[in-house]
């Protein structure tokens, strides 16, 4: 038992270190961001190069007309820029993307509706299959539920007057950062990662990827570098390392703003943060190798490492919280180890890092970051209550190797309220709110047993990982609970409306 115990304390320290590492590098890179300021904007180069703007949709009823008249509102001149619409929906949003493509090319846009007899590939399989036609020397891409601005275009070309430029990436602002807590969580990360993580890795030089949308794509780059690859889920994020690694550079526009749409539903919430996690785990077991092969400077090997495990938080949040109750008991059996666990108590001090990553964030928007505090401690306990998530995704890399991409569905959502629970698109009660709720409750029993033994570094862990835990767990099941209702009301008006036809021939009129 007390060789057991004293291999729990080393294993301990050992993840408080990782810990620790991890919040330092976000420290540093709030201190860089800090320092930074914008680009200047680069001049427009004497011919405008032609552009392709790609827009990807799948299944997306509620947003795709939005995206497409956005794209149809591009200042550029209509003779240097064609849309591309890769449709790949089994729906009948085909049929509103259709109507909005003659809309638009009634404008005099030059405008493409292009459909696959099958989805191989997924988004990244749309857009090579975009690119073998495409006529542009750049290719623009926004996600269906983005909304670039006019200006978008010439604000980026400029850049690409550097010819190793391989692609320029915008920052995501959002269309609907005020519509629920949840909302605003996720406002508040991802502004910390873009004003933070991106920006400093651009101020630096460090590699950074392509997010996916409101970014350009110069297409020889892309060529270089072996073109789109459908091998893991965040396509962005591979094909972004492999143009680094072909000698291609990247450059990041944070005074860019482009608006998205978050996800509403928790349950959508998770399943894209369980596809970027396991993208990212994809990505560095992929391309770590030829990082640290090639001749790039020994930081941005470290910073690139860094960047493709950082959801390796969560797997090391993970074990802390099983660990959590035997570390107390180490501790009782060996009172000589406090001093070792000392040590582990000043690594995990850096748990403080995501609150100054994501504060930064809101104080280079020039937002009130005081106001924010609060958030940030909900945000962190939320990002504890995701780590079975994380967890989950890193194991099914081994068990189940070509998974399906699954999008993120998105409801046409913006600051009003909008009744989203009875639109088309919901996901059922993923089942590991079980797993999350059992290991929830877990979590406070190592809380209890800290208290007990007045170990209050282990208490006020294990409380906050608890609290995440089961909070998720709550809005999960409650939003759950709320969807169901919805769909049985509809159904219950849809029987109503069949009855009435039965017995009058006629429709009921709406009062």
């Amino acid at each position: 038992m007390g060789s057991f115990l004293l291999v729990v304390g080393l294993v301990y320290v050992i993840l408080s270190m990782l810990l620790f590492a991890f919040g330092f590098n976000m420290l540093w890179l709030s201190f860089v961001s800090l320092r930074s300021k914008p680009a200047a904007p680069e001049p427009l180069p004497l011919h405008l190069p032609r552009v392709t703007v790609q827009l990807p949709i799948y299944n997306e009823l509620y947003v795709a007309k939005r995206v497409i008249e956005a794209a149809a509102r591009l200042d550029y001149p209509l003779d240097r820029f064609e849309i591309q619409v890769l449709d790949d929906s089994t729906d009948e949003t085909s049929t509103i993307v259709a109507g909005a493509i003659e809309s638009v090319r009634r404008l005099g846009v030059t405008i493409h509706h292009i459909r696959r007899t099958n989805r191989t590939g997924y988004k990244a399989g749309a857009l090579a299959e975009g690119l073998k036609t495409a006529t542009g020397e750049l290719a623009a891409v926004f996600d269906a539920d983005f909304e670039p601005p006019a200006d978008f275009l010439m604000r980026t070309v400029g850049r690409f007057t550097d010819p190793q430029i391989g692609f320029v990436q915008a920052r995501w602002d959002h269309l609907n950062r005020n519509h629920s807590w949840l909302t605003q969580l996720q406002a508040l990360a991802i502004d910390g990662h873009f004003m933070v993580e991106q920006s400093a890795r651009g101020e630096r030089g460090y590699w950074f990827n392509f997010n996916g949308t409101a970014g350009v794509w110069r297409v020889s780059a892309i060529a270089d570098a072996g073109g789109w690859t459908a091998d893991t889920l965040t396509e962005d994020l591979d094909l972004s390392y492999r143009v680094h690694l072909a000698g291609w550079r990247g450059t990041y526009v944070s005074d860019l703003a482009v608006p998205g749409e978050l996800p509403v539903h928790i349950s959508g919430f998770r399943r894209q943060q369980h596809r970027w996690a396991r993208g990212s785990m994809e990505c560095a077991w992929k391309l770590l190798p030829a990082v640290w092969r090639s001749g790039a400077a020994r930081t941005t090997k470290l910073q690139a490492t860094a960047h493709l495990s950082a959801y390796g938080i969560h797997i090391v949040l993970f074990l802390l919280t099983l660990l959590y109750p035997l570390v107390v008991l180490t501790g009782n059996y060996y009172p000589g180890a406090s001093t070792l666990f000392g040590v582990g108590y000043i690594f995990a001090l850096t748990s403080v890092a995501p609150g100054v990553f994501f504060i930064a964030g809101q104080y280079r928007l020039g937002r009130p970051w005081v106001r924010q505090l609060p958030r940030t401690v909900l945000l962190t306990a939320l990002g504890s209550g995701l780590m079975l998530n994380t967890v989950r995704a890193a194991f099914q890399i081994f068990t189940k190797p070509n998974p399906e991409f699954e999008r993120t569905a998105k409801f046409g959502i913006e600051e009003a309220p909008t009744a989203w629970t009875r639109q088309r698109y919901q996901l059922q009660l993923d089942r590991i709110v079980y797993a999350e709720a059992a290991l929830g409750l877990y979590s406070f029993f190592g809380a209890t047993v800290a208290f007990r033994h007045d170990n209050w570094g282990v208490f006020v862990y294990a409380m906050l990982f608890g609290c995440g835990l089961l909070g998720v767990v709550g809005v999960t099941i409650s939003q759950a609970i709320v969807i169901h209702r919805d769909r049985l009301a509809r159904a219950g008006r849809l029987v109503a409306e069949q009855s009435a036809v039965q017995a009058n021939g006629t429709l009921p009129v709406a009062s």
